[in-house]
């Protein structure tokens, strides 16, 4: 993860910033999530049911897929100097394209899309994020992901 300028910042605008390394997503991981949300459909927890349906094993939640962006994309996201704090401001156009199957490896990847002066030394960044499975042609979704950015 690289320290840049608010000037080299507006120069990643248009391009891939980069992707994370795979991360296993393992039945423990599901089974805590599913017990996090209170989501215990069959589909995520039981391997035999699951056995039975189109996609043949458990599958983890999507939104656990997508809570999972935060600690994948920490590993390559820039950081803008004298950043004070980040927070998430939203998504747009969440879409989950193919289930992730129980042990499966996935990877964000992501591209900034706009960055946008807010003022008050605030700053808007909206990332397209693709999060792939490993062996996929499909990814597991996409998603428009807005960041508001707070610096000195």
């Amino acid at each position: 993860m690289a320290t840049v300028t608010l000037d080299e910042l507006k120069a990643m605008v248009g391009t891939e910033v980069g992707h994370s390394d795979w991360f296993k997503v393992d039945q423990d991981r599901i089974n805590a999530f599913a017990d996090a949300t209170l989501d215990h459909q069959f589909i995520h927890l039981d391997e035999e049911k699951a056995k039975m349906t189109p996609f043949g094993t458990t599958i983890a939640h999507g939104f656990l897929t997508l809570s999972l962006l935060v600690p994948l994309t920490s590993e390559f996201m820039p950081t803008l100097k004298g950043t004070l704090m980040g927070v998430n401001y939203g998504t747009e156009k969440i879409r989950f394209l193919e289930p992730v199957r129980v042990n499966s490896n996935i990877r964000a990847r992501a591209t900034l899309k706009n960055l946008e002066d807010k003022g008050g030394n605030r700053i808007l960044l909206t990332y397209a994020i693709t999060v792939e499975i490993e062996g996929s042609d499909k990814p597991a979704l996409v998603a428009d992901w807005l960041s508001m950015i707070f610096y000195q």
